[in-house]
């Protein structure tokens, strides 16, 4: 497999949809053994021993959408399987793709003895001690995405919690150039995590600070409490400086009205009404 992107997705909570290369300890050896095709829809095949089949219709449907506009971004991994191609991950992108009306869909294909070999390779990988966190979270995010495993089922092959898992993870919704400053200069993953949850803006300021004064976990984390304190103070600030604004308007229309101004100085001015007698009387107002 050449340079593809593959895989993110603990839910909404950590965004391993895609799987770089450039940080899947496995990658080599992936690419001995696996073929990234196209096949017919009607080649593939469910397995129908995978216990988890909740496919809720609404959901189903919300990625049916995204299939008919964007297509399937996320490859499935199948096995050959007397003449089909049987499902190992991504059962739920091959139903929306048939509610999509696709034909085909695009598929990563190993043997099965490939998938268990590869799968036992990563376990072992995760398990070194010369993997940096990135790479780590890369691993997990692939033995979720490719290999159908749960956080607890991952937890339990390579002697974590699963809280250890999920923090890891957390690492790959950092920005692409942010991971690999912290490959390139060694930073931890305690230093990173505090970043996990920040606004880009925010980790452009502070990263070149991390690296060349060399902080601890500790300070990273102090330091992010307390731009999220300042975060607060600000945002108080704004509601205390257009509250009488907003009352004030909201009293002279009669309605309820919020007044949201964004750092840029920009914002929105929300008008509530309650039923179309009001929306008129809104109207009438506003074209006076």
């Amino acid at each position: 497999m050449s340079a593809r992107r593959l895989g993110r997705g603990f839910e909404s909570l950590i965004p391993t949809e895609f799987i770089e290369d450039e940080f899947d300890p496995t990658a080599p050896e992936d690419a001995q053994m696996s073929k990234l095709v196209e096949l017919k829809l009607e080649m593939v095949e469910p397995d129908e021993e995978q216990p988890r089949r909740d496919f809720k219709p609404e959901q189903l449907e919300a990625l049916a959408s995204s299939v008919r506009e964007h297509g399937v971004l996320q490859p499935i991994v199948v096995v050959k399987n007397d003449g089909k191609y049987k499902i190992v991950a991504g059962e739920r992108r091959w139903r929306a793709s048939k509610l999509a009306e696709r034909k085909t869909i695009p598929a990563i294909v190993r043997t099965l003895d490939g998938q268990n070999r590869l799968e036992l390779s990563l376990i072992e990988n995760v398990q070194r001690e010369d993997l940096n966190a990135i790479e780590t979270a890369t691993a997990y995010a692939k033995l979720k995405n490719q290999f159908n495993l749960t956080i607890g089922e991952i937890a339990a092959r390579v002697g974590k919690s699963e809280s250890a898992i999920i923090n890891t993870m957390r690492l790959l919704g950092l920005p692409e150039n942010v991971k690999k400053v912290m490959v390139d200069k060694g930073l931890s993953e305690g230093q990173m995590r505090p970043l996990t949850k920040a606004d880009p803006e925010v980790i452009e300021k502070v990263l070149p600070r991390i690296v060349a004064e060399d902080w601890s976990a500790r300070k990273v984390e102090q330091y992010m409490v307390a731009v999220k304190k300042a975060g607060v103070r600000k945002t108080t600030a704004e509601i205390d400086k257009y509250g009488a604004q907003a009352q004030d308007l909201g009293g002279k229309l009669g309605m309820k009205v919020k007044i949201r101004v964004s750092a840029r100085g920009t914002g929105d001015l929300v008008v509530k009404f309650k039923n179309e007698e009001e929306l008129d009387k809104l109207c009438l107002i506003l074209v006076r």
